[in-house]
């Protein structure tokens, strides 16, 4: 958060110096602060790990959307189709999500999804209740969301 705190700061800095306050020359300097930040990094604890996340942000942006696309797509058959293929029921997903943001985000981005939605988070926050609209392989499904997890827990490494 440091990071991302001192890139905006630079890229105010750079629109100041410039004289141009608009905003394509503030994204510039966006641009320009990561790649000093990006630069020394090694030498500055604090901004530990800045540079990687921009990578990984666009990484999982990438794969989400590639879900989003699919998820959509599996409805919109089983909703066209005369016979429907939907299994529905219910799943216990562990959590590897600690904090209250962290699981938040994970729950929403499992109800984003078309097909599943969060229903609740056990009172020990350990595991997260899921409704599916395919259930055919639950296995499947555990392995989709897992990994869903795992992706959205490395944005905040």
């Amino acid at each position: 958060m440091i990071g991302a705190a001192w890139n905006l700061l630079l890229g105010f800095a750079w629109v100041v110096l410039t004289g141009d306050f608009s905003g394509r020359n503030l994204l510039a300097g966006v641009v320009f602060g990561y790649l000093v930040l990006a630069l020394i990094q090694p030498q500055v604890p604090a901004l530990a790990g800045h540079a990687q996340r921009l990578p990984r942000l666009i990484g999982f942006i990438g794969f989400f959307l590639k879900e989003l696309l699919l998820a959509n797509l599996k409805v919109a058959f089983d909703i066209i189709t005369p016979p429907w293929y939907m299994k529905p029921g219910v799943i216990a997903m562990p959590l590897k999500a600690r904090t209250e943001f962290e699981i938040t985000f994970v729950a929403n981005l499992i109800s984003l999804t078309p097909g599943t939605l969060s229903l609740d988070v056990s009172d020990d926050r350990r595991v997260l209740y899921i409704h599916a609209m395919f259930l055919d392989d639950e296995q499947e499904l555990r392995r989709n969301l897992a990994e869903m997890e795992r992706r959205a827990l490395e944005l905040f490494l």
